[in-house]
């Protein structure tokens, strides 16, 4: 029996994707028994071409990326992946081969995080290219990381390095000088899913930089009803952001406030310090402390000699 067209390219692009629980794609929704003693962790994301991705990237890395930055909120929540919902709006007349690579990004990393798709919807559309992925993760009961929960005296750190995926971006409109790492960066961010769950019982509130640093601690700290101090030397970055931040101090703006770090931030006490430095080399990442907690509301960013900085704009808005 010969398929109707959607189904035809869902069973050859995204068929080879299902997992247990997805029917074979093949019902109206997945069946899924959640591990024993876990609770279910939920959230989603949605990708729009010329927005959160380049329209001439890769097909492969915006698979990738739209499976990443919601593996990013797991990670912030300290969650395991279990599974994923996925719709694709393919503009009118995309190339099967383009689908092919998008579908085999998403193998690449299915693999790599260990989980797998367990339904969504396909459908053209006269618009950009559009992508929304719901992901499923697990997590111990009452174990879970929170946004709320900073409180004055509390340290902020942060893993990895920031600012690369928004200098990356600058990168690849040729608004600054071509570097691979900083392109990768943007395109591929690196969910931190070890750390996160590392981090129970450790840190107080965590969440994870997508809109910008100073923007997000902005929500870590009024969730937790306090300020917070952000200081800007003591911001890790790479040697790619730090060569370029040297060229033009300018930049400083875009590295604190321009998002894609998908990195973690968290709140925590300072005696856990050396707790939190062991769960990061366990977790094959840095982190570093860059600020305190303190009374009152907002975020004051300090420079190299302790005087208030102001930035342009604060952080990625979605309207």
């Amino acid at each position: 029996m010969t398929l109707p067209p959607e189904f035809a390219l869902i069973a050859r692009h995204f068929l080879p994707l299902a997992g247990q629980g997805a029917l074979d794609l093949s019902d109206d929704a997945a069946l899924l028994d959640p591990p024993a003693g876990r609770q279910l962790v939920l959230a989603a994301d949605a990708m729009v071409a010329g927005v959160h991705f380049l329209p001439d990237d890769p097909p492969g890395t915006i698979g990738r990326k739209l499976l990443r930055v919601n593996l990013s909120d797991l990670a912030a929540m300290g969650a395991a992946p279990l599974g994923y919902l996925m719709t694709c709006a393919f503009p009118r007349g995309t190339d099967d081969a383009w689908i092919a690579a998008f579908a085999a990004g998403l193998a690449e990393d299915q693999r790599e995080f260990g989980l797998s798709v367990l339904g969504g919807d396909t459908v053209s559309t006269t618009g950009p290219a559009s992508f929304s992925l719901t992901i499923l993760g697990t997590v111990a009961p009452g174990a879970a990381l929170r946004r709320r929960g900073a409180r004055p005296g509390d340290e902020v750190w942060v893993s990895g390095t920031i600012g690369d995926g928004a200098l990356g971006l600058l990168a690849l409109t040729g608004r600054l000088a071509e570097d691979a790492h900083l392109a990768r960066r943007y395109r591929l961010p690196e969910p931190r899913l070890a750390l996160g769950a590392a981090l129970a019982g450790i840190a107080h509130a965590a969440m994870d930089v997508s809109d910008g640093l100073a923007q997000d601690l902005g929500h870590l700290a009024r969730a937790g009803g306090c300020g917070a101090l952000l200081e800007a030397a003591s911001v890790p970055l790479s040697a790619p952001a730090r060569a370029a931040l040297a060229a033009d101090a300018a930049l400083l703006a875009r590295i604190l406030s321009g998002g894609d770090d998908y990195e973690l931030l968290f709140a925590a006490a300072p005696a856990d310090a050396p707790r939190i430095l062991d769960a990061a080399r366990r977790a094959g990442v840095a982190a570093t402390r860059i600020g305190r907690f303190v009374p009152g509301e907002g975020v004051t960013i300090l420079d190299e000699a302790g005087a208030p900085l102001a930035l342009p704009q604060g952080g990625w808005s979605h309207f």
